[in-house]
């Protein structure tokens, strides 16, 4: 242990000049093995830093510390202890591990190109409302991951999840209105919408760039005021301003967790670099009241035979614009549609069942069944007799 501490000393002596408040490298820096190295001041990086495969700690008391220089240096395993943040004006990349102890990781938001990159092995620890990367994380060669970022003391972590490798994905939260943004030099108008039933959160945002086919999963807490957008947590849904179409449009809801004080959802597969932003929406209707009524309850046995094998609301066809939720006794939701045509069949349709191709299980399930065109909402309840 000893020759490789010394070792890198003497490296270290010879690759970089340390000025009043920053450590300069110009040459060839590299940790070796189990070896620590701590910064307690900026770091300056126009050398070699990419061989490491050590620790390199970045500590500050009451201060913040500056990354920066023209090539980005590469760590093996990282760690961040730095009061008043750890601000990057150059990428860095992690191979192996960061542990995120106190003070965020910052990087200028108006610029993309700037972030801690997790390469294709690496990960985090630690992370929470004090330690966060705020500005701009980003993955390499990962199909799934998930970002600790936030903005303004709050993690608001987003997670994907693809079916190929994704060369480069970059995310960033802001907690701002999407109305009036402080970075894209336009406005993402929360009226302009691809659905006169559908509105957008204004309280938050995400940028997210990606090539791959992707689902997404948002989080919300209580400052996101959940309730504003709905009055049940299934009527929630991904939506995201189309660079195309210059509005927002549906990315869907198949899986929906937690209460109105936390919680995430996540989203059906959509491409990142076709949208500019994503955040959290809901129904339109939830502003409008709709009549609540009582309609009749049904019984199904999907076996087939042609009796009651699907649930047939009565008068659906006079408002072909609604959307049906289907809860079981628990309270989970087991089923949604949109513009539902009398298809349900005693198959869910959620990620969150287990074994949801094999049918649900004899039982009483709460159904809602929400008819925009009539601004009326009407539940009851279903029996599903499944033959075992």
């Amino acid at each position: 242990m000893f020759k490789k501490i010394l070792l890198t000393i003497l490296l270290g002596y010879t690759a970089f000049s340390n000025a009043q408040d920053a450590v300069h490298n110009y040459g060839a820096m590299q940790i070796h093995g189990s070896t620590m190295v701590g910064f307690h001041m900026d770091l300056i990086n126009d050398g070699e830093f990419d061989k490491n495969s050590g620790l390199v700690g970045f500590y500050g008391f009451d201060k913040s510390i500056v990354v920066s220089g023209s090539n980005i240096p590469v760590f093996y395993d990282a760690e961040i202890a730095v009061d008043n943040g750890l601000y990057l004006d150059t990428q860095i990349d992690v191979t192996n591990n960061v542990n995120l102890i106190v003070g965020d990781v910052i990087t200028p938001r108006i610029d993309t190109n700037i972030f801690t990159n997790f390469m294709e092995n690496a990960f985090y620890v630690g992370e929470n409302d004090v330690s966060l990367i705020d500005g701009y994380a980003a993955f390499t060669n990962k199909d799934n991951f998930t970002f600790p970022v936030g903005d303004d003391n709050r993690l608001r972590p987003l997670g994907i999840s693809s079916d190929e490798i994704d060369p480069l994905v970059k995310c960033a939260y802001f907690y701002e209105d999407p109305n009036s943004p402080s970075v894209f030099g336009k406005s993402f108008e929360t009226q302009k919408i691809a659905s006169e039933y559908m509105s957008v959160s204004e309280k938050e945002y995400w940028h997210l760039e990606g090539e791959a086919l992707t689902t997404v999963t948002l989080t919300w807490d209580e400052l996101s005021n959940i309730g504003a957008l709905a009055e049940y947590l299934g009527d929630l849904k991904v939506v995201g301003w189309h660079k195309e179409q210059d509005e927002w449009v549906n990315l869907g809801n198949t899986n929906v967790e937690g209460g109105l004080a936390g919680g995430s959802i996540t989203s059906l597969p959509f491409i990142p670099n076709d949208y500019e932003i994503l955040t959290l929406g809901g129904n339109a209707d939830k502003v409008e009241q709709f009549d609540t009524i009582e309609l009749d309850n049904y019984y199904m046995t999907p076996n087939g035979d042609g009796k009651n094998d699907y649930l047939v609301l009565d008068g659906i066809e006079v408002s072909p614009n609604n959307s049906l939720q289907i809860f079981n006794r628990y309270g989970v939701l087991v089923y949604s549609k949109e513009n539902y045509q009398n298809e349900f069949d005693g198959t869910s349709n959620r990620e969150s069942v287990i074994s949801r191709d094999m049918g649900l299980s004899t039982g009483i399930y709460f159904y809602i069944i929400t008819m925009h065109d009539l601004k009326q909402r009407h539940q009851g309840y279903l029996y599903l007799s499944v033959k075992q």
